[in-house]
């Protein structure tokens, strides 16, 4: 009796732990795999950088993207920055309402599919077929990860004729990085039907659940900030737009007082830009207590945000730090920081920064970064 109870306990948790319980051998032994050891990232350790953003005013746009099994898909997708929701169901195949039964039957054709909504204005639809296809093989045909069937096809389905181009023009150079045929689909969208409620956002309610994809890549994302949209005033518009103080820090280059200046002590989640541009150099994560009394960072946001020169001013040698855009004096870094993150010491004026605070940033154009402040 003991085998037995034991054996019926293994094949419950292949059943309520893999995507389909139609996937065979391979799927089911995964999906134990899966349970012996805890994954690298899972969707409670990887905060979405869209929660905080403000969609209503957005003119969204749709995409339907198959990809294997779609909680994985779901749960990457909808940490895309710029993406506003994504729900998981069944596109492309024959009949209407299918059933998850129906699909993983696959006789109706039908292909397991996120539809993604996205503000064009915040991430494109190029960009985000690059990160589409960094998590599938689109040379696998009917299978992704540990998932085989032709529900586990993956596909690219538009309901805008205008995205075809863009959709071609991404798959075309995804083939130039195989030799073998992508055989992902490009087909106009026929139909599309909601999943069960309990796939819904499957991996949020169950985080160390079955996942084909390695949500570590989202850690990777790269982040991009952009010189020209932050155009340096001219000097009148500097002595205008700044106070005395951050003229005569910012701009002649002089220092502020330990202890009494405004950021020093503030460790408020945020982003700190150029007072001059707005460019955004250091972020609240990065941001620590060094007893020095002026803020202190281990790091820019991306190194190419600031400039370091040589300064031997005061008969001393220490290496200055510049913004990129504007040009100002920031401060100095330092070979004296944390160990841990790298042994620097960005030490710089409060009077050459702004801070934005987090609940802020979305507003004032950096909801972006987001992800560097969490």
């Amino acid at each position: 009796m003991k085998q037995i109870g034991l054996l019926f306990s293994l094949l419950l948790l292949l059943v309520v732990t893999a995507c389909s319980s139609y996937n065979g051998i391979n799927g089911s032994v995964g999906a134990l795999a899966a349970l012996g050891s805890e994954p690298k990232a899972t969707t409670a350790s990887l905060p979405n950088p869209n929660k905080a953003l403000d969609f209503s005013a957005s003119q969204l746009q749709t995409i339907y993207l198959a990809g294997g099994c779609f909680w994985g898909v779901e749960a990457y997708m909808s940490r895309i920055y710029g993406v506003s929701d994504v729900v998981s169901g069944y596109a492309n195949g024959t009949g209407a309402n299918p059933t998850y039964e129906d699909v993983v039957r696959g006789d109706r054709g039908f292909a397991e599919t996120v539809k993604v909504s996205y503000d064009p204005a915040r991430v494109s639809l190029a960009d985000l077929l690059t990160d589409y296809f960094k998590v599938i093989d689109p040379t696998s045909v009917n299978k992704q990860g540990n998932d085989r069937g032709i529900q586990y096809r993956t596909g690219i389905y538009y309901d805008r004729e205008q995205d075809l181009p863009v959709i071609k023009a991404a798959v075309e150079a995804v083939q130039k990085q195989y030799d073998k045929p992508v055989v992902t689909e490009v087909k106009t969208l026929d139909n599309y039907y909601l999943a069960e409620e309990y796939h819904q956002d499957y991996l949020e309610k169950n985080p160390y659940g079955y996942c084909h994809i390695d949500l570590n890549i989202l850690k990777d994302q790269v982040v991009h900030i952009d010189p020209a949209k932050y155009p340096k005033p001219s000097e009148e518009e500097l002595k205008q737009k700044l106070t005395k103080e951050q003229y005569q820090v910012a701009v002649k280059n002089d220092t502020e007082h330990a202890f009494s200046n405004a950021y020093w002590d503030n460790f408020d989640p945020g982003l700190y830009v150029d007072v001059a541009t707005g460019e955004p150099l250091f972020s609240s994560a990065d941001k620590y207590d060094a007893g020095c009394g002026w803020p202190s960072f281990t790091k820019p946001i991306v190194p190419e945000v600031v400039k370091e020169k040589e300064d031997n001013s005061y008969g001393l040698k220490r290496t200055e730090v510049r913004s990129r855009a504007g040009d100002i004096h920031l401060g100095h870094v330092f070979d004296d920081g944390p160990a841990d993150k790298g042994g620097k010491r960005y030490c710089i004026n409060s009077a050459s920064i702004r801070f934005v605070p987090l609940a802020d940033m979305d507003k004032a154009g950096y909801g972006d970064l987001i992800q560097t402040v969490k």
